[in-house]
């Protein structure tokens, strides 16, 4: 078999396990509960996988490792380690808090989880139409994928682009929360061997030792500070921003949302640890950037860094044609795994916090919805599709834009909802969403913050301040008022 007839060959396997694991899904999807969240009948440890692919996604492996390409170990310690304990603070404190309450009030997305903590419905609405801001994300990815794939099968990029969006939408269509689930974790496996792969082949550029070959490239590029770099140059821009927007982020609705698969308490560890562990894998992905340049690769466009240097390190052999050819299938999967997820949550969103709220006396048949669901994911994909078709020149900070400013209002009435349990005013947690938003794009819109996750940061940072000195003056104004009693 030629590599030619061997790449379509697999990209046929691919398809066809997709779609066969997405009608497993379909057959399981009766309902608007089963579209969005399941029906609490999957294995902790698939969930746990779904869940690492899910955060994984294009990001960090087809954009991520182009930052480290250009900015050095600076990037890899803001995206590969402190965003790794962002994300497993994150999980330890919110996970069981936050499926108890989902559980006990039937929530089956972030602004329902939202309106049952709070009891309020326009905070919820509010909630709902700023999660839309993820279809930032969505662009991001059907970049990623549509550069993969016009790589992969020479052919134009805004044509791979329309071949991807109809192929994700198409499944994600079928079957809602199983297919995503079913299909990330076949996915999530073929990332991890590539992951695993690609990190231990490029081991080699590292000869001499991991400090000295960066040192190699420049003492600034060695350094976790980056004095050349507008991004990554001092402890917030690094550290700070990666831990705090990491946590923030794990409070999207793909993500979190999927705790609310999980049946009981004891699944919970089982869950954490497989996403922890596979999710650390997967970062390995991002030494690409190291190797890359540390191979003399002249790239660019950063966002092309992975699929040069996989090019370059093993089209050149007999066997590599095949191996590549593989590598791009999984790369694929990885956009895909966080896509369907997105997409999933989404189109759930807006029929049951948006429009469900809007409607007649509140009720809508769950038949109705479901396909008022499958309605709105392809109006999604349209509107989506028309920002990927002339992407920004950096489409990794673009994405950066909106759902950092999600993850800056989400984070207060989240933690807090779930941390803080005595009863949270109103104002408090509406007042500090507003700040986290609208804090993250001022700054970084109109006041020359250029790292999202900086603006961001400061404007998590201001918002949890209001939060404390908000609740400290309420404790004290009710304690005057027992003693005036």
């Amino acid at each position: 078999m030629t590599p030619e007839i061997f790449k379509y060959a697999l990209t046929a396997l691919f398809v066809l396990l997709t779609f066969g694991l997405s009608y497993i899904g379909m057959k399981k999807t009766k309902d608007m509960k089963g579209y969005a969240i399941g029906n609490k009948d999957m294995n902790p440890y698939l969930i746990g996988i779904t869940m690492a692919a899910s955060i994984a996604s294009t990001a960090t492996f087809v954009i991520n490792p182009g930052f480290v390409y250009v900015h050095g170990l600076s990037a890899y310690v803001h995206y590969g380690i402190a965003a790794s304990a962002g994300i497993l603070t994150a999980f330890l404190l919110l996970t069981k808090g936050f499926r108890n309450i989902g559980d006990a009030a039937g929530s089956l997305t972030i602004p329902d989880w939202i309106f049952h903590r709070y009891g309020n419905r326009g905070l919820s609405l509010f909630f709902a139409g700023i999660n839309l801001l993820s279809i930032t994300f969505v662009v991001l990815i059907l970049v990623g994928c549509s550069i993969l794939m016009a790589q992969l099968f020479g052919i134009d990029q805004k044509v791979a682009l329309t071949i991807t969006l109809l192929f994700v939408f198409s499944y994600v269509l079928m079957g809602g929360t199983y297919a995503h689930a079913y299909t990330n974790t076949f996915q999530g496996i073929m990332m991890l061997g590539i992951a695993l792969f690609l990190f231990f082949g490029g081991v080699k550029y590292f000869d001499g030792g991991f400090m000295n070959a960066l040192q190699g490239v420049s003492a600034n590029y060695a350094s976790i500070y980056n004095p050349e770099s507008p991004l990554y140059y001092d402890f917030i821009s690094v550290f700070a921003s990666g831990f705090i927007i990491t946590f923030a982020l794990m409070m999207q609705p793909h993500i979190l949302t999927k705790v609310l698969y999980i049946k009981s308490d004891e699944d919970v560890n089982k869950f954490i640890g497989t996403t922890v562990v596979v999710g650390l894998c997967f970062s390995l992905i991002m030494f690409i950037g190291f190797f890359a340049k540390l191979k003399g690769l002249d790239i660019a466009r950063q966002d092309t860094v992975v699929v040069q240097y996989i090019v370059s390190e093993y089209a050149t052999s007999s066997w590599g044609m095949y191996f590549l050819a593989f590598v791009s299938i999984s790369l694929l999967a990885a956009g895909m795994s966080t896509l369907d997820g997105i997409l999933v949550s989404l189109s759930a969103m807006v029929v049951n916090d948006i429009y469900k709220p809007l409607a007649k006396n509140g009720q809508l048949d769950p038949k109705k919805a479901l396909w008022l669901s499958r309605g709105v994911l392809i109006g999604v994909g349209l509107f989506s599709y028309a920002l990927a078709y002339n992407p920004p020149k950096l489409v990794g900070l673009f994405a950066q834009k909106g759902v950092y400013g999600l993850a800056a209002a989400s984070l207060v009435p989240i933690l807090f909802g779930v941390l803080y349990k005595k009863g949270l005013p109103l104002w408090v947690v509406s007042t500090a969403a507003m700040i986290g938003l609208f804090g993250h794009l001022i700054m970084n819109l109109f006041l020359g913050v250029a790292n999202p996750a900086v603006s961001s940061t400061y404007a998590i940072f201001m918002s949890l301040g209001f939060t404390f000195i908000s609740l400290f003056f309420v404790g004290r104004g009710e304690v005057q008022k027992s003693q005036t009693a």
